[in-house]
C-alpha cells in the first residue's frame, strides 16, 4: 500500500465515522479523487473498494443513529 493510499485512506475513515456533518458517500468520493489524482494508476479503485466496505459494514450502526435521534 502507497504512502499516498494509507494516509488518504486515514482522513475518509475519520471522516466516515466521526464527522455526521459530511455525507459519507461524499468523503468516499473526495478520497477516490485525491487517490487518482496523487497516487497509483490503481489507487482510485482500491481506496473506494476499501471505503465501500467500511461504510457498508456501517451503515446498519448509522441508521440505529438517525432513529433514535429523530425520536
Amino acid at each position: 500500500m502507497s504512502r499516498v493510499d494509507r494516509n488518504v485512506l486515514r482522513m475518509a475513515v475519520f471522516e466516515v465515522m466521526y464527522r455526521k456533518d459530511i455525507p459519507p458517500k461524499v468523503s468516499i468520493d473526495e478520497a477516490v479523487e485525491l487517490g487518482k489524482r496523487f497516487g497509483t494508476e490503481e489507487s482510485g479503485a482500491f481506496i473506494n473498494g476499501v471505503l465501500d466496505h467500511i461504510y457498508n459494514s456501517l451503515s446498519p450502526e448509522r441508521e440505529d443513529q438517525k432513529d433514535k435521534m429523530e425520536l
